[in-house]
């Protein structure tokens, strides 16, 4: 009897170079971004390569800094058939902001990608997946400025991020502005504990063969696709090195940045991968939360 195949996983790229990350942010003014080293241009490109060896298309949030500052990437990515998502447009950290700072950021990103493609964007990321219980507000601020689908809930305890307990699965969230759907990084349960699987610092910190089992656990677990997530600076392992931020965080960062591209491909070759929004319209009828449950 043929295997019944996985349902296709969203393979999501967070558009962002090296000096965006978080873990800087405190030593790099925004305003000096001008002065480093562009390596994002390269990085996605050779991204976008694997995935077309592969014939997958995905969805890449990009920061409006970059789509402003490099519009032709942005229109690279658009003509390919990749899905074009939001991921804010300074990567300020949404737990650091308040609400109309939020709006002023998001609309700003949303507008200078939709000039470029000539398309509405409906999916949103947060930088350091930074929506949490407190931050919950940006959920009816993302409905009302035209988002459908966000990534941004990590339902895990995390000394950055996360919120310890939220569903795991692909949902729709009830706003006072309508719904939203959630679409969380993978987590796979292993008993009491939840795992982080999605991507990131967690794919190279991992053996390929402990995500694999990892992300077709969720799959059996939860009957559905996963969301994976990657850096184009997560394939460059001769990125300028700033030691500028704590020891655990330059740690994270430049962990493994040698092994992440042959693991990409063996990802590739391992899971069916399709858009944010091709998973999502694949997914049936959503389950609700409503926000005050989150």
């Amino acid at each position: 009897m043929p295997r019944v195949p996985l349902p296709p996983a969203a393979f999501t790229v967070d558009v962002e170079d090296y000096f965006h990350v978080s873990a800087f942010e405190s030593r790099i003014a925004r305003e000096d971004w001008h002065a480093f080293e562009c390596r994002v241009e390269a990085n996605t490109r050779r991204l976008l390569e694997l995935l077309a060896r592969h014939n997958v298309h995905a969805t890449f949030f990009v920061l409006g800094w970059v789509a402003e500052n490099y519009p032709r990437l942005v229109s690279e990515i658009h003509q390919a058939g990749h899905e074009i998502g939001s991921h804010s447009y300074w990567h300020r950290r949404v737990d650091h902001l308040t609400p109309e700072a939020f709006r002023t950021d998001l609309c700003r990103s949303r507008d200078v990608l939709s000039q470029i493609t000539g398309q509405a964007v409906r999916c949103y990321r947060a930088p350091t997946f930074s929506i949490n219980r407190q931050t919950r507000w940006a959920l009816e601020v993302l409905v009302e400025e035209g988002f459908r689908v966000d990534s941004s809930i990590f339902p895990i305890y995390h000394d950055r991020y996360g919120i310890p307990g939220a569903r795991k699965c692909i949902h729709r969230i009830e706003t006072p502005a309508g719904p939203l759907c959630e679409f969380p990084p993978a987590v796979v349960q292993l008993g009491p504990l939840r795992l982080p699987a999605a991507g990131g610092g967690y794919f190279r910190l991992y053996p390929f063969v402990w995500s694999r089992y990892c992300l077709a656990r969720f799959v059996r677990q939860n009957r559905h696709g996963f969301v994976f997530y990657v850096h184009p600076w997560e394939i460059d392992p001769n990125q300028p090195r700033l030691r500028l931020a704590s020891r655990a965080s330059c740690f994270r960062h430049y962990l493994r940045l040698a092994t992440t591209e042959a693991k990409l491909e063996r990802l590739l070759k391992t899971f069916r991968f399709a858009r944010m929004c091709d998973v999502v319209e694949g997914n049936g009828e959503l389950a609700t939360t409503r926000l005050a449950h989150l």
